[in-house]
């Protein structure tokens, strides 16, 4: 997959190789190697008590965007996948589209650190995660 695929294309590719991201609403606004943008609708099917975006879904919104943000800086051939992930919640998202923003930190040839933070439609930040990709190279067969 390439970043100097026209954005619309880029990001309908992206998101098809992430099915459960499709599955929940994700979408992509923005996918560059120093940049991405995703967003998670509030559904009631995604809350806990009280109307509230669950945690879980929030995590997957922002490992999702920092995952592609990691993909986007790859060298060609490699793959990656999250060994670490921490986050913080700092508000709740209780209504509209949540929207995570990840920015690469270190891009390394073993590893690729991510932030992303999470904000609500009213652009508040809600969280905010830091993830560290693997950076795997191609397994012989």
């Amino acid at each position: 997959m390439s970043d100097t695929l026209p954005q619309n294309d880029l990001r309908a590719q992206l998101l098809s190789a992430v099915p459960f991201a499709a599955h929940l609403g994700i979408a992509f606004d923005e996918a560059g190697p120093e940049r991405v943008e995703g967003t998670l609708p509030w559904s009631p099917q995604l809350c806990t008590a009280g109307g509230v975006l669950h945690g879980g879904a929030l995590m997957t919104l922002a490992d999702t965007v920092g995952a592609v943000c990691a993909y986007l800086n790859l060298p060609e051939g490699e793959a990656t996948s999250t060994i670490e992930s921490k986050t913080n919640f700092l508000r709740a998202v209780r209504s509209g589209t949540a929207r995570a923003v990840a920015r690469p930190l270190h891009v390394g040839g073993s590893f690729i650190v991510v932030q992303t933070e999470v904000y609500d439609d009213q652009g508040r930040l809600a969280g905010q995660t830091t993830q560290t990709q693997a950076v795997l190279a191609p397994r012989s067969k």
